[in-house]
């Protein structure tokens, strides 16, 4: 079996949605300027007041035994480094030789170890593996080495919903009753925005604390906007809280600084989600810069790299939690690791009805559980019959 073909395709839908979906975004570090403080989500386009306009482009590896590798949502530039930069290397090439050819991608990229051009080998590298269990006939995860077991406990990754604490605490109490036992929940306020700030995201780890329960598990995001003081500041004020962990308090080169924030703050950092390859979460590990690792698989070097990741963290103790931007990626690694070493996996609730909108089969947690895909390969397919407009990119 060789590799015939590799083509993009971007494609539009329609989601049904009346009112605000995006009700609040999270915190960034280009906050730290006015200008930018108020800014709201750009790449979500309503097209009138019951709809909105879902855009995505995904990668398909055509081989010439039939069998179709797919990956995706991935972004227009990252499908433009994957047509022009790898399509010809990858032309002719066995698909199933995944660890030959994500060498030589890596290899052939020394100027892009990290940011778009390894979330292009990222995709590719998924798309292969999709490859390999179709041909095979078995999940992923089978080949991975897994099943470590039948389903996989979910947390509820909040993004997009009103941090405003009675709003929160409500959407904390309904996605409790929906039988999820862990919520994360995503700071707005930053360090420029002062002693208010901090009192607004006080309030908001209260009222979400509040609503769960002391036993329910409750996981912040900083997203890289915090410094060390005011990391200082604030586990000071939410220690009493008990989160899980506090995830990416600083930008994601500030490995010392993030030792820093660990060995003072009364809970577990987490971190990694803007880390690339072995070779960057291998200095994570070293410094000591968080108790949870969350390597993105569709950015940290696809599935091919992440369980060299896991096997890294595995010898220095620290839990792996993947960052989800592939709810059916993710799963397949998840299920083929130790429950000791991925005990829970991500759910973007809301960035999951953007992300999974043109896939047949969209996994959904019952009860706080994802069940384990049953179809050969990933499991990605695309529901052709929302598909509105198609442009194929070559």
């Amino acid at each position: 079996m060789r590799i015939r073909n590799i083509r993009c395709r971007e494609v539009t839908g329609s989601l049904p949605f009346a009112g605000e979906f995006w009700e609040e975004r999270l915190s960034r570090p280009i906050d730290v300027y006015p200008e930018h403080r108020t800014e709201g989500v750009p790449w979500l386009e309503r097209r009138d007041a019951q709809t909105y306009t879902v855009r995505a482009t995904f990668m398909e590896v055509e081989t010439d035994a039939g069998i179709v590798g797919l990956a995706g949502p991935i972004t227009p530039n990252i499908a433009h480094i994957i047509l022009t930069d790898f399509k010809g290397l990858l032309l002719g090439a066995d698909p199933l030789a995944v660890e030959l050819l994500w060498d030589k991608l890596y290899r052939l990229s020394v100027h892009g170890r990290k940011g778009i051009t390894m979330m292009a080998i990222s995709a590719l590298d998924c798309a292969l593996w999709d490859i390999r269990g179709k041909w095979f006939n078995v999940p992923v995860y089978a080949l991975l080495g897994g099943p470590t077991r039948e389903r996989i406990p979910a947390y509820a990754s909040m993004l997009g919903f009103s941090v405003e604490p009675e709003q929160a605490a409500a959407r904390a109490r309904e996605f409790a009753a929906k039988g999820y036992t862990a919520q994360k929940w995503f700071f707005r306020a930053v360090p420029a925005d002062g002693p208010a700030g901090v009192e607004r995201n006080v309030a908001l780890v209260q009222a979400v604390r509040e609503a769960i329960g002391p036993d329910a598990d409750l996981m912040l995001d900083c997203w890289m906007s915090w410094d060390l003081r005011y990391a200082r500041t604030m586990a000071e004020r939410i220690a009493a809280y008990r989160p899980r962990w506090v995830e990416e308090p600083v930008m994601p080169d500030k490995y010392d600084v993030c030792a820093q924030i660990r060995r003072h703050a009364p809970y577990p950092i987490a971190n990694g989600e803007h880390e690339y390859t072995r070779w960057g979460f291998h200095k994570l590990l070293e410094v000591g810069a968080q108790d949870v690792l969350q390597p993105d698989i569709m950015w940290a070097g696809g599935l091919t790299e992440v369980v060299k990741i896991a096997a890294l963290a595995s010898v220095y103790d620290v839990e792996v939690v993947p960052h989800n931007h592939s709810t059916y990626a993710t799963l397949h690694f998840s299920a083929s690791q130790s429950p000791a070493l991925c005990p829970v996996q991500e759910y973007l609730v809301k960035w999951n009805t953007i992300n999974n909108f043109f896939f047949t089969h969209k996994p959904e947690p019952i009860n706080g559980y994802l069940e384990l895909p049953q179809q050969p390969g990933i499991g990605w397919a695309i529901d052709e019959s929302v598909v509105e407009t198609c442009v194929i990119m070559e």
